[in-house]
């Protein structure tokens, strides 16, 4: 019997959804070393010239027009005046798609974003194709673009996303609650004493990890700057991702800060800068948050922009793991509050536990193992 082959989608080379496929991959090597997976960008792979193009208008409306992006996202309107443009461009890359799985004969195709979701949906039906696809959602609400029968198996981050999938037409039977795959190196249990140590951190020190995805975006500087109003204790752990602007802004600030401040650009050690910290600040972005669930790490969340962001805010304040505030100026207020509290830093700390999903990449794995 031959080694499974599995094809794993996204789009955005520095993305949550690409951090998904590499999770989902680790956690399918781990469990059956001789499977073949193939880990692609599923936009550049049909349209690499557009890619970049669309690429750059989706982070120019986020940066700078947030509220178009409100009226655009899982608005009914739109989606049905979208609708034929999306069938055209699902018949044209349908063929590119054939040639791939063709080649590579894969047993399955699970896509951790709603676009190539479709484009595999719609090769299903233009060549009556028996191929298992599974959707991997990584965020928590099923927009509507999500939705489309061939898909086999919807992986849902938590039972809100799989009741809304049911009302929405998904069959209960094809929705699997498994979680938003992240990387299994956060399920260790580090010890904070000698990763602080090695950052060049205080252990005893309240610490807090200052972050806005792989984009390194939100406002981190007047958050940096609210900071400095406080005179108690801290420490800040800050993560540029690959903004290398916003790191040069902040560099100077390393020496002149009341605080210590360790500066980072993009890492690969976020599990042990969660481990080392008492609270994040952070955009919500689906696999972010749900390495900070895994961490027990409370968050605090700063004007998420719409669409998925609030509705992943709206979650976790509900579920009582984070705590939105609306102005980066009030950061130090909070950030005080807390410092005096170590009873509500218990408390988030324990609804994270509740509903994190610490499983999630490796029951994928099983899942697409056994389709």
């Amino acid at each position: 019997m031959r080694p499974k082959r599995i094809i794993l989608m996204y789009i955005s080379e520095v993305s949550g959804h690409h951090s998904a496929t590499i999770a989902i991959e680790k956690a399918i090597k781990s469990l059956s070393c001789d499977s073949e997976v193939l880990n692609i960008n599923a936009f550049n792979f049909t349209n690499p010239i557009t890619e970049k193009i669309v690429n750059r208008l989706y982070m120019g409306v986020i940066k700078r027009t947030p509220k178009l992006w409100d009226y655009l996202y899982d608005n009914p309107r739109v989606v049905k005046k979208l609708e034929n443009i999306k069938d055209a461009i699902h018949k044209f890359n349908s063929p590119k798609l054939k040639k791939l799985f063709d080649r590579f004969k894969p047993d399955v195709v699970a896509c951790a974003q709603a676009f190539p979701c479709g484009m595999v949906a719609d090769y299903k039906k233009t060549y009556q194709a028996n191929l298992p696809l599974v959707a991997v959602l990584t965020d928590y609400i099923p927009h509507a673009y999500w939705i489309y029968d061939p898909v086999d198996y919807y992986i849902a981050p938590s039972e809100e996303v799989k009741e809304r999938l049911m009302e929405r037409g998904v069959a209960e039977g094809k929705i699997k609650i498994f979680g938003i795959p992240f990387a299994h190196d956060f399920n260790g249990s580090g010890e904070r004493r000698p990763i602080a140590a090695r950052l060049g951190l205080d252990p005893d020190i309240f610490t807090i990890l200052i972050m806005g995805g792989g984009q390194g975006l939100g406002p981190i500087k007047t958050v940096v700057r609210s900071l400095e109003k406080l005179k108690v204790p801290l420490q800040e752990i800050i993560v540029t991702g690959i903004n290398k602007k916003l790191y040069r802004a902040l560099k100077p600030r390393v020496k002149k800060s009341r605080h210590r401040i360790c500066l980072y650009g993009y890492v690969n050690n976020i599990n042990e800068l969660m481990e080392a910290s008492d609270v994040i600040i952070t955009k919500p972005g689906g696999i972010t948050t749900a390495e900070a669930l895994c961490k027990n790490l409370p968050m605090i969340i700063i004007r998420p922009i719409p669409g998925q962001e609030m509705n992943n805010t709206l979650y976790l304040t509900k579920k009582q793991a984070a705590i939105k505030i609306d102005r980066p100026q009030d950061t130090a207020p909070l950030i005080a509050e807390l410092v005096s509290s170590p009873e509500k830093i218990k408390e988030m700390r324990q609804a994270s536990l509740n509903i994190a999903k610490p499983r999630a990449s490796l029951d994928i794995a099983a899942l697409l193992l056994n389709c």
